[in-house]
């Protein structure tokens, strides 16, 4: 893959611009930390070059002086709301960050439960936070938030929060995603630092939209369609614009509240150090893209796939149909389609062949490959087994997986589990394949290629199983699909 990014020296901007802001503030800063920190894939698919871990890498380079504190909204537990992209509920993964940030050796305070009113889940979590030895505090819904800033400012407003005892410079709030109630406690925070006569400042974290990059750089665009189901829409910092005269990419949330969140600084400390939302933020993203053409490109494939990813959703659940038709308008701006990928037409026309579901997929070396539906084996099976088998140099019609390993899981699946489909998953042909690999160099090889697909993109005739999108995610492989069904039915699994 192209490379467009340069990861090494991202990772040495940053830390020197949140050094560099701690100072500003006198030696303890609260930084609000948005997207993900540890598995931002989002931001290494449209800025190739761009490691998943860049950000805690970061961090970890500023160890010392780090403290983790993650908000987590009551709400949120309440209704056990879900990670789309790894299928966990917040709570989860808010113990998730935890082990993640301990393991880095970065220290963690505690969990903050947002939003409060006294949600029994949240209650039975704090429990469970605190049989295992970890702090936790609570910060409670404020009647006029955000716009009654006397009454936020005030021991009836940030006054009645759990007060976060913190020891280090720098304080990183993070969430396991939005709406987590990040700034409010940054801002609770400072309300309570103030009272204590402990001078401290407020920054933000946010990769997207990238601040020094055009409003309509596909880039930026990719983040508009990353959260259509929000509807976030970047446009110019007016603030920043009139304060400085210089031309600014921000998202609508930040711009609207910035008055209030500008009013509720003055009230804390007396003066707000920042005159707009852009100055509040520390990204340094936009200053490491090497190759803006790779960016572009990028960003594009992945406003498809968002697209795909929208279509789908509307087709399971009758739900997103705003979100689908702004993805639409977006891939106008950027001057693409749905067939951007020559992988879309080839899945379709593979299936119009050969009468059943079909995919395909663009290697790294731009080779075109296909799978289809047979008797023993999926399409995703099909594909992932053809595509590995390209990048190992083994012909497409060579077998590499021997019917000793794939008809005995076949009748398991059918005669003992009950599956009255008997074609193998693309997770069970590769266990068939690694059992032919003891006896098999080829199979082997085919084996050890399949770390080269990470990257690409596989396009499917219809809506594939989620044991089939597992195996593809947890190979680093993208999955778009077709927004339909194999079969005809009400009930699809």
């Amino acid at each position: 893959m192209r490379i467009g990014f340069d990861n090494d020296k991202y990772i040495s901007l940053q830390a020197e611009k949140i050094r560099e802001r701690i100072g500003q503030f006198g030696g303890k800063l609260y930084l609000e930390f948005g997207g993900k920190l540890f598995d931002d894939y989002h931001a290494s698919r449209v800025l190739p070059g761009f490691e998943p871990d860049s950000k805690i890498r970061m961090l970890e380079s500023l160890k010392d002086d780090v403290e983790a504190i993650i908000v987590i909204n009551a709400d949120n537990i309440e209704n056990a709301k879900r990670r789309s992209d790894i299928g966990i509920t917040y709570e989860e993964d808010a113990l998730r960050l935890m082990d993640s940030f301990r393991a880095r050796g970065l220290y963690v305070g505690g969990i903050c439960i947002t939003h409060f009113t006294g949600q029994p889940h949240a209650v039975a979590f704090q429990r469970r936070l605190e049989s295992m030895g970890v702090r936790s505090w609570r910060h409670y819904l404020i009647d006029g938030y955000p716009s009654d800033v006397n009454h936020i400012v005030s021991d009836e407003g940030f006054g009645k929060n759990d007060y976060i005892e913190t020891t280090h410079p720098l304080v990183v709030v993070t969430a396991p995603g939005p709406g987590s109630g990040k700034l409010a406690t940054c801002l609770s925070q400072l309300y309570h630092e103030n009272k204590r006569g402990v001078t401290a400042g407020y920054a933000k974290f946010e990769t997207f939209p990238v601040w020094n990059l055009p409003l309509k750089h596909p880039v930026n665009v990719a983040y508009e369609a990353a959260t259509a189901d929000l509807d976030d829409r970047n446009i110019i910092d007016p603030w920043h614009l009139e304060a400085y005269g210089d031309v600014t990419v921000n998202y609508n949330r930040d711009v609207e509240t910035f008055p209030v969140l500008k009013a509720m600084m003055e009230k804390i400390a007396g003066e707000s150090p920042y005159q707009s939302p852009t100055d509040m933020g520390v990204n340094m993203v936009g200053l490491c893209v090497s190759d803006d053409e790779v960016c572009r490109e990028a960003a594009k494939h992945e406003i498809v796939r968002r697209y795909f990813a929208a279509a789908e959703e509307l087709r399971r659940t009758g739900e997103g149909e705003g979100a689908l038709a702004k993805i639409e308008l977006l891939m106008s701006q950027v001057d693409v389609t749905s067939d951007y990928s020559p992988a879309h037409q080839a899945a379709l026309s593979k299936e119009e062949d050969t009468g059943g579901p079909a995919a395909a997929m663009v290697l790294p070396d731009g080779e075109l490959v296909t799978g289809k539906t047979s008797d023993l084996m999926g399409a995703a099976a099909s594909l992932l087994l053809n595509a590995a088998k390209h990048m190992a140099g083994i012909p497409k019609q060579t077998y590499v997986v021997s019917s000793e390993a794939l008809v005995p899981i076949c009748h398991l699946k059918t005669e003992h589990l009950r599956s009255r489909n008997p074609r193998l998953h693309s997770d069970e042909m590769l266990i068939a394949l690694s059992l032919s690999s003891a006896t098999s160099d080829q199979a082997e090889a085919v084996v050890d290629a399949l770390e080269q697909l990470a990257g690409c993109d596989a396009y499917f005739s219809v809506i594939i199983s989620d044991q089939d999108k597992d195996t593809y995610r947890n190979l680093g492989i993208n999955v778009c699909c077709e927004p339909k069904y194999e079969r005809r039915g009400y009930y699809h699994r």
